[in-house]
């Protein structure tokens, strides 16, 4: 079951690096995100 959370974490992360990475840096901006902090925001909201 754990590997399974795990693997799942692990999609949720994927996707959201991708979704945000999409995006503009205005559209960021706009958010109060830098895309610097892509990655750390994600670990952060999935709990990988």
């Amino acid at each position: 079951m754990n590997i399974a959370r795990t693997l799942n974490n692990w999609r949720k992360y994927r996707q959201t690096v991708s979704e945000l990475d999409r995006m503009s840096n205005r559209g960021l901006s706009d958010l109060g995100i830098d895309r610097s902090d892509i990655r750390r925001l994600a670990r952060q909201a999935t709990g990988f």
